[in-house]
Formats: structure tokens, C-alpha cells, sequence
């Protein structure tokens, strides 16, 4: 069965390296926000908007002249990031016909200018990818190692590689078109899994999973880190530096929460003798802030 898959990991960067994404990244930005621009002010006007293509074609004329800079980054960048402008653009007013005969109830999302301030971005390139098992070799960007080795699908066909930030750590989700075998029905029993705060997670048979210490001491860190923000100045340079901390921390903590919980659940499972790919596992996605106080691990208040 062929199928059409994507998978993101971490990479493994050096300075010059984070220096040349962050430019591809703010060169997207740039020509997300000037193509939103460019069709605002078009339809105010009451003139034809301008398609990604009609904008990838300003665009080319500007960099002999004005945008010399965005001859350092992949054609790809900008590219793509108008083709997601063309797209967000164009849902929203199928929203809003859809809005206008009841089929749609929700919000209509009219494209938003992008900012820095908010995050630094992403972007996405397509043509000659090659994927190795430790490293993915990308247009402009050559080879970047890998964090993870052994992850990513050699042999499968690349379709596109996006390349994201958060928190100070850069990810790349490659989507590949793959050949998988057919899925195989469920032989195990069911299995439930209820995240909480006072245990980490709480199976169906009973089994409970605790709290890590590292956990409790990052949470002990946010809290001070929140403290500390708040009493800086809105605005100010050392408001943004404990921020980005907080960001950084945070980014760890869920990390070490993502990594705990599946390697439990794999020992878990071979402990059982269950297969995990052929028994079924549900997952509480309730969100924890909306239950009540006494399932939070709060004591009743007398």
C-alpha cells in the first residue's frame, strides 16, 4: 500500500548552519507578508489579485534591484511560502461562502501578517533531497547532521523537507511517499492510558507510572522563571531574554515528558507480551486544567 508519510526530527546544527536557516527563514516571512500585501492592496483597489505565480514573478524582477539578499537562499523558500499565502487566502473566502449559506459555523481566519517577535518561522523546500542515516542533505543548505540517527526512511521517494524552530531547537519533517505492508487488525486487548499530576500516567489493568524528579524540578524552574518575568518590563530586553529561557525550558520539559511516556508504555507492553503495533492503546486527551480540583490532585478545601 503506498502511502504518503511524514517524519520530523531534530537537528544537529553549528553555527554557521543556524545562521543560513534563519535567513531562509526570515526570506519566507518576508515574501509571505509582501504577497499578503500586495493582494490586500490589489483588492482594495478593486483590481485582479495576483496568484503565487504572478507574485514569484514580481518577486524574481525585485531581486535584481531592491531584494539582492534573497539570491543567498533557496528560490524555494519564498516560493513556497507564497503558494501557502495562495492557499490561506483562497479558505478563507471559501469560509466565508460557506459561512454565508450555514455549511460553516467556525471562525474565518483571514491571513495574518507574520512577525519575528511571535516566532521565527519555517519554511519549505522541495527537488533534490537526499536523506541519509545520519544526516539530510537539503538545496543551499547541504548536509545536516542529525540528532537521531537511523530514523528517517532512506529509500522512500522525498517529496518536500520543511525546516522549523522552537524554542532554540531546529526540526526537519521530511514528507516521503512510501510502500507500507497492510495494516494488520488489533489482536491484543485494549489499552487505556490516563495522564494525570499526580502520577505521570495510569494504565487500564491498574498499572501507575510516577512522576520523575527531573519533572519536579523543571516545574520548580518554571514557576521561578515565571516569577522573574513578571516583574520585567513589558517591552524590555531582559523581558525577552528570561522569555526565551522560559520558551527553552518548557521546550525540555516536554521533551523529557514525550520521550518518559513512550518508553514506558514500550516496557509496559513487552512486559505484557503485546505487540504494540497489532494491540490497540487510547490515550486521555482530556485537558487537565478543566477537570475539577479533586481529580487534579487537589485536596478539598474545608
Amino acid at each position: 500500500m503506498n502511502v504518503v508519510r511524514g517524519y520530523k526530527t531534530e537537528l544537529d546544527l553549528n553555527h554557521v548552519q543556524r545562521t543560513l536557516l534563519l535567513k531562509h527563514a526570515g526570506a519566507a516571512r518576508f515574501a509571505y507578508n509582501w504577497g499578503l500585501d500586495r493582494k490586500i492592496a490589489a483588492y482594495d483597489a478593486g483590481e485582479k489579485v495576483p496568484t503565487a505565480i504572478d507574485l514569484h514573478r514580481e518577486l524574481n524582477a525585485l531581486k535584481q534591484t531592491e531584494l539582492a539578499w534573497m539570491y543567498e537562499v533557496s528560490k524555494c523558500a519564498p516560493q513556497e511560502a507564497l503558494r501557502d499565502l495562495d492557499r490561506a487566502y483562497a479558505n478563507f473566502f471559501r469560509k466565508v461562502k460557506a459561512k454565508k449559506t450555514g455549511k460553516y459555523k467556525g471562525k474565518l481566519g483571514f491571513p495574518k501578517f507574520k512577525k519575528r517577535s511571535k516566532a521565527i518561522g519555517s519554511f519549505r523546500l522541495t527537488g533534490s533531497i537526499k536523506v541519509f542515516s545520519d544526516a539530510v542533505q537539503l538545496p543551499r543548505l547541504g548536509g545536516l547532521r542529525l540528532k537521531e540517527r537511523g530514523y528517517l526512511p532512506v529509500s522512500a521517494k522525498m517529496l518536500s523537507a520543511t525546516v522549523s524552530e522552537q524554542a532554540g531547537r531546529w526540526y526537519v519533517s521530511v514528507q516521503v511517499e512510501e510502500t507500507i505492508p497492510d495494516p494488520v487488525a488489533p489482536t491484543g486487548s485494549p489499552i487505556g492510558v490516563d495522564l494525570g499530576i499526580k502520577t505521570l500516567a495510569t494504565c487500564s489493568d491498574g498499572t501507575t507510572f510516577a512522576n520523575p524528579r527531573a519533572i519536579k524540578h523543571a516545574h520548580k524552574r518554571l514557576r521561578r522563571l515565571e516569577r522573574q518575568k513578571s516583574r520585567r518590563t513589558k517591552g524590555g530586553k531582559n523581558r525577552a531574554k528570561i522569555r526565551k529561557i522560559l520558551a527553552k525550558t518548557h521546550g525540555d520539559c516536554r521533551q523529557s515528558l514525550l520521550s518518559l511516556l513512550k518508553n514506558l508504555l514500550r516496557l509496559w507492553m513487552d512486559q505484557r507480551g503485546i505487540d504494540a503495533r497489532g494491540a490497540r492503546v487510547c490515550v486521555s486527551d482530556v485537558r487537565i486544567g478543566r477537570r475539577p480540583r479533586s481529580e487534579r490532585g487537589y485536596q478539598s478545601e474545608k
